[in-house]
């Protein structure tokens, strides 16, 4: 029997559920880019509900919905864009914003929480008088929960006060809210709620809600109306889109109750990381399902650790030449969690055995 492996790597990495196959298979279907896939239309309807939005539209990635929905905001070649240093948009989006939309992004630093000091986006906001130099500012992105910040949640009162900001110079407000169900769980804060200064929202349904494939973009109908364009020009107009959708509709009503689990798991697995010296945890940073820490022993490096652990079949990503991250989701269990710390340990007592061997063969080697 093949060893079950525990994948920590992100909550990308779930596979579809059997419930999810099975709505695959009997979904309703049509051809989508003529608007006639009944299961993506009820989908698309369900999630500008439950977002509270006046329309939705089912897209193939984040990446797609982010970069969709800042073209549809910054539709002047020129414009800009206001957003965090650390943000996903910035960093990890291939720079699409600037090479397919020719929108420039100003970026004001991430906070350790997340955030963005609402007197630095103020003070970004270009002014009128230097339009004959400056981009024009268009457009202010937040991200949350903020993967960089190690799933932070932002909450409802700086959203809505960076959302005044907006609206007081004329500006729209984006959420990508990748993970923006875990940030609601989080908090206990409703969704609609949580998102209703944004003009748009970006939510993808590949991470904790376990879908295998594709986001949401949500914003008013006229920007979703623009929001099709762009997708159609994007290459991501599908046709029976509504087997995809199919799944997404299983892992919206069968795993968003699942999101608080994931949480508890992490603070478990963060707790039991605190305890091994050889590592640094913040156990205060631990908000949602993201676990990072860092190495405070200099023998055991994140690549070294990652490859002690993946020959123990826990798979993890290092996310710097010190920090490793561990992302749980609906299908990494309790007793995954214990199996991959005590892994873990036996990682750590390796590196340390291994270290220790090599220096005693380099002192034989010098004597």
């Amino acid at each position: 029997m093949a060893t079950k492996v525990v994948d920590l790597r992100s909550d990308t990495v779930t596979k579809p559920s059997e419930a999810m196959r099975a709505a695959m298979a009997a979904a309703d279907v049509d051809d989508d880019v003529l608007g006639a896939d009944p299961t993506a239309c009820r989908f698309e309807a369900e999630m500008a509900r439950i977002m509270g939005k006046e329309a939705a539209l089912f897209v193939p990635s984040g990446t797609m919905a982010n970069l969709i929905s800042v073209l549809a905001h910054c539709d002047a070649r020129g414009s800009e864009v206001i957003l965090g240093d650390d943000s996903h948009v910035h960093v990890y989006e291939h720079g699409g914003i600037s090479t397919l939309g020719g929108v420039h992004p100003r970026t004001v630093p991430n906070n350790p929480d997340g955030t963005m000091d609402v007197d630095r986006i103020v003070a970004a906001i270009r002014s009128t008088d230097g339009a004959l130099y400056y981009p024009t500012t268009r457009l202010i992105c937040l991200e949350n929960t903020h993967g960089n910040s190690g799933g932070k949640c932002l909450t409802v009162e700086y959203t809505d006060k960076v959302g005044e900001v907006a609206k007081a110079h004329g500006l729209k407000l984006h959420i990508d809210g990748a993970r923006i169900f875990n940030a609601s769980v989080a908090l206990g804060v409703p969704v609609d709620r949580l998102v209703r200064a944004a003009d748009s929202v970006s939510v993808c349904l590949s991470k904790g809600i376990g879908a295998p494939v594709g986001s949401v973009i949500v914003g008013s109908k006229a920007f979703i109306q623009k929001a099709k364009i762009l997708r159609k020009t994007l290459g991501g107009g599908m046709r029976q889109v509504g087997v995809l959708c199919a799944a997404a509709e299983v892992g919206v009503r069968d795993t968003l109750g699942k999101l608080a689990d994931d949480h508890r798991k992490a603070k478990v697995l963060a707790d039991g990381l605190k305890k091994i010296k050889h590592f640094t945890v913040d156990l205060t940073s631990v908000e949602t399902n993201m676990v990072f820490f860092d190495m405070a022993d200099p023998r055991i490096t994140p690549a070294k650790l990652c490859q002690a652990l993946k020959q123990r079949s826990v798979l993890a990503m290092p996310t710097s030449s010190k920090s490793v991250r561990f992302v749980v989701h609906y299908q990494i269990s309790d007793g995954d969690i214990q199996y991959a710390l005590t892994c873990i340990e036996e990682a750590v007592e390796e590196i340390l055995a291994c270290d220790a061997k090599s220096e005693r063969c380099s002192t034989n080697g010098t004597s």
